[in-house]
């Protein structure tokens, strides 16, 4: 009777330990795969990040007047595609004009352009939105000229 108890024991013992190895391996595998996953998912928006560059250009004139850009966000409205460019303004002086903004594609043809009137004060920054007609998709990868 005492090698039963022994036997049952160890088999119980056994299916504990074997129970527990089996959770820890599926955690593990679990925890690697989480990794993976989103490590995948920040390269591949890191990716589209960098496709999406334009070349900013500002003319000397606006940039003497203390007027700079930070970051710039294409966005969409509710009925179209990417045809609203957010532009970060920085201003280093007080200035008040209106900015047109031309969108180049990347063989130089120009297909887009709107203007806005900007105001800012001397250590403002702030994000201004213009809208581009519908039609306007603005690409990936071409030149956008401040003017």
């Amino acid at each position: 009777m005492k090698n039963i108890s022994v036997i049952l024991l160890l088999i119980f013992v056994s299916c504990n330990w074997a129970k527990q190895k089996t959770k820890e391996t599926v955690n593990k595998t679990g925890e690697v795969v989480g990794k993976a996953g989103s490590e995948f998912a920040n390269g591949v928006s890191k990716g589209i990040e960098k496709t999406f560059q334009n070349e900013v250009v500002i003319p000397d004139d606006l940039k003497n007047k203390g007027f700079k850009t930070g970051k710039i966000i294409i966005r969409s409205s509710d009925s179209t595609t990417d045809n609203i460019l957010s532009a970060y303004l920085i201003f280093d002086n007080d200035f008040e004009q209106d900015i047109t903004i031309k969108v180049f594609s990347q063989e130089g043809q120009e297909y887009g352009r709107a203007t806005q009137h900007i105001k800012g004060q001397k250590g403002e920054a702030k994000y201004v939105d213009f809208i581009f007609d519908k039609r306007t998709d603005i690409d990936g990868k071409g030149k956008l000229a401040f003017d």
